[in-house]
């Protein structure tokens, strides 16, 4: 028996001789070896909200938001006091910052409820049910909605003004709309009979289901396609719009209504 004099494996020795780490283990996160537990449950918690959030901003821009009902117009079918979520993703959510649209899941129909950027406040959002799409004629006789000469069964619209009609100098846009061509000075529409007239291409009508106290497209004209943002889909929470002081808002929240579908 003899040794030999092959040198041996030598271990790769850390620090004061302690073994250095196996080229199998994981990398170490500088810091991390020390922090104590507590900072790595908060490190996780916060890591977990940041998503959430970008989640949650995702999710806004192109699926889902939240909107209030401010006014009377769409009574009977919306109150105000209700809160809505709205899909944007149907007719094509618009990409913030970067003037693009994705593609459209569906195109808006006749009798949906929408919602869009009027033409006179761009910037606003309103609520309204389309009633008008491009290329139909339009009028209305006594209150009532006649579409291609066809009087409209209408279940939803509510007229509450015992008055008469009434005049709005706003309507006279319609005139350059009119079935029988242009007649400008000479056209004198009126809140209960007005038109016919026909909808251009690209460009959709809309009004109010409450429709003695509505400003609608009678008054400031027709939507264009690319204003329409939504569809209104669920009532998520509904209350009277002048709440009581102290615990007196749970009175008034609109228990029976909230879940409702909108339609």
């Amino acid at each position: 028996m003899h040794e030999t004099n092959e040198p041996r494996p030598a271990e790769d020795a850390g620090a004061f001789g302690r073994p250095g780490p196996s080229p199998s283990d994981p990398p170490r996160i500088p810091g991390e070896r020390g922090a104590p537990p507590w900072l790595r449950a908060v490190a996780d918690a916060a890591r977990s909200v940041v998503l959430a959030l970008l989640v949650l901003l995702v999710v806004r821009a192109f699926v889902v938001e939240a909107f209030k009902i401010p006014t009377s117009s769409m009574e009977g079918t919306l109150l105000a006091g209700d809160f809505l979520l709205v899909n944007k993703a149907v007719y094509g959510a618009e990409i913030p910052g970067v003037g693009m649209t994705l593609p459209a899941l569906a195109d808006p129909e006749r009798g949906e409820v929408i919602v869009f950027n009027p033409p006179h406040e761009p910037s606003k959002h309103y609520v309204k049910r389309l009633v008008g799409m491009p290329g139909d004629t339009l009028m209305m006789r006594d209150k009532t909605l006649y579409l291609n000469s066809t009087p409209l069964a209408e279940p939803y619209a509510r007229y509450g003004d015992p008055h008469g009609d009434a005049v709005h100098p706003g309507m006279a846009w319609q005139s350059r709309f009119l079935a029988d061509g242009p007649r400008p000075g000479r056209y004198r529409p009126s809140r209960d009979n007005w038109g016919p007239i026909v909808i251009p291409g690209d460009r959709y009508f809309v009004l109010g289901d409450n429709r003695d106290n509505s400003e609608d497209s009678r008054y400031w004209g027709l939507v264009t396609r690319e204003n329409i943002r939504g569809r209104p889909w669920i009532v998520y929470y509904s209350s009277e719009p002048q709440l009581s002081p102290g615990l007196g808002w749970l009175r008034e929240v609109r228990w029976e209504r909230i879940g409702g579908r909108i339609r």
